[in-house]
């Protein structure tokens, strides 16, 4: 099968000129975008492409670090402008061996259409084929298009790069956090472990017999499972992080009056919901209005 190549396309309503330096001045393209940590231009020779290196650090000790070639181009006919791409590394840890694209700017009645394609060899043979098709294209796909929005926000708003990957990052963070919390409480203590003091809480509050105690306790630990479920689902993380702000003083409230004594235990229900309470006040003001890779177009 054919691979696709990666196209991402976005309106900004900016000029021309300032998606172009942004994105042909390396100090400030590397500001936005995720594929690159640096970029730096070699000197440039008359009659040849623009070469410059780059680098993309990909954890604490590890970077990989490559080579580039740049020609831009200026039809004055409609004012389109475009730059082609050719770039690639000698590294054997990278995914990508060799690739060319090119980005278009093409002027609109309110704006700029901004768009790139561009498609790769990998390193790896059949292995690394495969790990692109099922892995490393939709992610680095996705670190295109997201970036792109980033550069729009930028572009439109004035907000840095910086601060919208800071709130990003965190609330994602956030949101992984809470998957898990939920899934772990819901999964361990209820679904897997039927802890004691789970059926003493839920038997207090609901004053059921052993078998509905068993019964409800499941329910409740299901219900958690599926609220950590819509955690990593639900789009609108917003309104899961008001709907807790809802949630966790009413269960905080229940659990004290159920078992009275778990308030003075260690990690008790007081100061592990309060923590929770204060974490979904943070990720609601984080949150709002984060860059997003759906708002481009991902194909032709």
């Amino acid at each position: 099968m054919k691979r696709q190549p990666i196209y991402v396309e976005v309106p900004i309503h900016t000029e021309i000129e300032a998606i172009w330096d942004a994105s042909q001045k390396p100090e400030m393209h590397e500001q936005w975008d995720l594929r690159f940590s640096s970029i730096t231009y070699l000197p440039k020779i008359d009659g040849k492409p623009q070469e410059f290196v780059y680098t993309r650090k990909v954890g604490p000790s590890l970077t990989v670090e490559g080579w580039g070639q740049s020609v831009g181009s200026f039809h004055k006919e409609d004012g389109t402008r475009s730059s082609s791409l050719h770039f690639g590394t000698d590294q054997w840890i990278s995914p990508i061996r060799e690739g060319r694209g090119y980005w278009k700017y093409e002027p609109q009645e309110d704006g700029v259409k901004f768009l790139t394609q561009y498609d790769y060899d990998v390193n790896f043979g059949r292995a690394g084929k495969a790990f692109d098709k099922l892995a490393f294209r939709p992610l680095i796909g996705w670190g295109t298009a997201l970036s792109f929005d980033v550069l729009k926000r930028w572009l439109e708003q004035g907000e840095a790069p910086r601060s919208q990957y800071m709130r990003f990052f965190s609330t994602y963070l956030i949101t992984l956090l809470f998957a898990f919390i939920w899934i772990y409480q819901g999964l361990v203590p209820k679904i897997i472990g039927m802890h004691p003091e789970e059926r003493a809480m839920t038997g207090s509050a609901l004053s059921l017999s052993e078998n509905g105690i068993t019964t409800a306790v499941l329910i409740i630990g299901i219900a958690e499972v599926l609220f950590g479920m819509a955690w990593l689902f639900y789009r609108q993380k917003r309104q899961l992080f008001i709907l807790q702000l809802i949630v966790f003083p009413l269960l905080t409230i229940a659990a004290v009056i159920a078992v009275p004594a778990t308030a003075i235990h260690p990690f008790n229900p007081v100061t592990f919901n309060l923590s929770l309470i204060v974490l979904s006040i943070i990720g609601l003001f984080v949150s709002k209005d984060v860059p997003s890779a759906t708002s481009c177009k991902r194909k032709r």
